[in-house]
């Protein structure tokens, strides 16, 4: 991301000798996005990143497609995953294309034994619930309720969770995740009408270095498959780091929404990006103040993009039948819009409590197996009742 940040030690010039109390130099890491074109950051190890043990073989965890074209739309009960203790074999994609996949996950026990690098896509991991600490070679990141944990792609780490009861939303990109290009200066500052600043992004903190030698196992994935790699040195032995690539947080309940006289268009609530996708927050705020406004928002024809929602909490005025981890899709194509009644029923409502999440792809999304098990088929006849 575009703004600078350093942690721990570090020497007064890129590239030139930096040494340990012994003598012996420390290791040097470029973290580069998009070859050396883009954002980067230098990290400095007490041993070669590269000192590799052995390799296990390889495994498939590539998602399995079960409808590839549609034009219905769609609800899928997110609840309805069952937990599993193990993080990795409980992250479940329910719909994908070539840009991103979109996965629920519902660990039960925290990242033991091994770490996780995810080759091919940055992540945005969405806490619905839980609470824990994001372990990386850049430092710690505390998350709780609502917050976006992102994070760049060939980022070693572990999470830790508080609890056993945990509720994630994931977006894997395989693109990067960006601020939307709308609320940066052509320097790359949050300018004064984005929805949140820098003070609303928590970076690492608390950089401990673990210089330990063993077998470490660091768990990448790469095109669907994983890739068991056993390492000489703790993945975490970095002294320490400058630059601006680096896994941060931001809670949804820092997002300042902006609102009209009329009600708004989806764009106001978008919060990242990347490729041929956005993410909006849909977040408590103050409805339309004109005194003959339409509250609910009015019928949309998708044209362009699959519109994906995913519901956090509160009410929702223009949904029947809402629960917490839903997902409804809209698929380019054929309207959407309020349910009967919807809209006369909003009329006079000053405010609502409602807080989602929504993914609007502009390729179309593939659905998997997985969804199909959590689908609720009922969904798209809602309009006729």
């Amino acid at each position: 991301m575009p703004h600078y940040h350093k942690l721990g030690q570090i020497p007064h010039k890129r590239h030139t000798q930096f040494r340990k109390p012994d003598g012996k130099l420390y290791s040097e890491q470029l973290f580069s996005t998009e070859g050396f074109s883009s954002h980067s950051s230098l990290l400095y190890h007490c041993h070669p990143p590269t000192e590799i043990v052995k390799v296990d073989e390889p495994y498939s965890v590539a998602p399995k497609v079960a409808e590839e074209k549609m034009l219905k739309h769609r609800s899928f009960m997110g609840f309805k995953v069952k937990p599993e203790d193990d993080f990795l074999q409980s992250r479940k994609a329910v719909l994908v294309n070539s840009d991103l996949h979109i996965v629920l996950a519902a660990p039960r026990k925290s990242m033991e034994g091994y770490f996780y690098k995810n080759a091919d896509a940055d992540e945005m991991i969405f806490v619905h619930e839980g609470s824990g600490t994001l372990k990386t070679q850049y430092g710690q990141l505390t998350f709780g309720y609502g917050d976006y944990l992102v994070i760049p792609r060939g980022t070693i780490y572990q999470i830790i969770f508080n609890t056993a009861d945990n509720r994630l939303f994931i977006v894997e990109s395989f693109s990067p995740i960006r601020y939307p290009k709308r609320y940066l200066s052509k320097y790359g500052q949050l300018l004064e009408h984005s929805p949140y600043c820098e003070r609303d992004i928590r970076q690492p903190e608390n950089l401990e270095t673990i210089d330990e030698e063993g077998d470490f196992l660091i768990v990448a994935k790469k095109k669907g498959v994983i890739y068991p790699l056993h390492y000489k040195h703790h993945p975490f032995d970095v002294v320490g780091w400058d630059g601006c690539e680096y896994p941060f947080a931001f809670s949804i309940h820092d997002f300042e929404p902006i609102t009209g006289r009329v009600h708004q268009p989806p764009p106001v609530h978008q919060t990242f990006e990347g490729n041929n996708f956005v993410v909006c927050s849909f977040c408590p705020r103050l409805f339309d103040y004109h005194p003959q406004a339409i509250p609910a928002p009015y019928n949309h024809s998708n044209i362009d993009s699959d519109e994906v929602l995913y519901y956090v909490d509160g009410d929702f005025m223009s949904r029947k039948h809402v629960e917490r981890g839903m997902i409804t899709l809209h698929p380019a194509g054929i309207p959407h819009g309020p349910h009967p009644g919807a809209v006369e029923k909003s009329i006079g409502a000053k405010e609502t409590k409602e807080l989602a999440v929504m993914v609007d792809t502009f390729h179309p999304l593939q659905i998997t197996a997985a969804a199909l098990d959590i689908e609720d088929g009922s969904y798209v006849m809602s309009w006729a009742e």
